[in-house]
């Protein structure tokens, strides 16, 4: 059985368990390095990314979160998109650097900016209902990126490198199963 693991040190990260275990998968959260050991894929949920990248610097999982990234399945939500980064636009903070992704954190704006829209997502057959708070964008992309949704061409929202995916919004919020799912149909790629 897949065994997937959830980043949780901060954020949304119940909200991830819970639409995976909706899908019948197991779940583990994942706040030390052993916890690596036991899951198939991860996901870095939404939240505070310079608290997640401090808590991480301090829980010693930057480097065994680096490498596991390098080799399975993660797929960073919000947050978690400027975590996988390679790039960040005027904003220094620990990442993973593991996708090749420029990304601009806050890029719509404060709390009160946050809105939500209709994505047609490349892979999926009808709109996605995307939920935007304090989002980050893509705003350049490496040539072996897939661009999957974009809310106009420099403001990339969802974009898969290989084994790796990256979304500025949270799926996790909605009703829609998809995402996840589409997520777990790579494991299988």
């Amino acid at each position: 059985m897949t065994t997937v693991g959830v980043l949780a040190l901060q954020g949304a990260f119940i909200e991830h368990e819970q639409k995976l275990q909706q899908l019948g998968v197991k779940t583990v959260q994942v706040r030390l390095p052993h916890h690596l050991t036991e899951i198939d894929a991860l996901i870095i949920p939404g939240g505070e990314s310079t608290t997640i990248g401090k808590l991480a610097t301090s829980y010693e999982l930057i480097e065994p979160l680096k490498h596991f990234a390098q080799t399975k399945p993660t797929w960073g939500t919000c947050a978690g998109m400027i975590f996988l980064a390679s790039r960040l636009e005027q904003h220094h903070q620990p990442i993973l650097g593991v996708m090749d992704i420029t990304v601009d954190r806050n890029a719509f704006g404060r709390q009160v900016d946050s809105f939500e829209t209709d994505l047609a997502i490349s892979g999926l057959d009808e709109p996605f209902h995307a939920v935007f708070i304090r989002a980050p964008i893509a705003t350049a992309v490496g040539e072996k990126v897939e661009v999957l949704a974009q809310l106009s061409p420099t403001q990339i929202v969802i974009a898969r490198e290989g084994h790796l995916l990256a979304s500025a919004f949270h799926p996790e919020l909605t009703d829609d199963a998809r995402l996840h799912q589409y997520f777990l149909d790579m494991l299988s790629d």
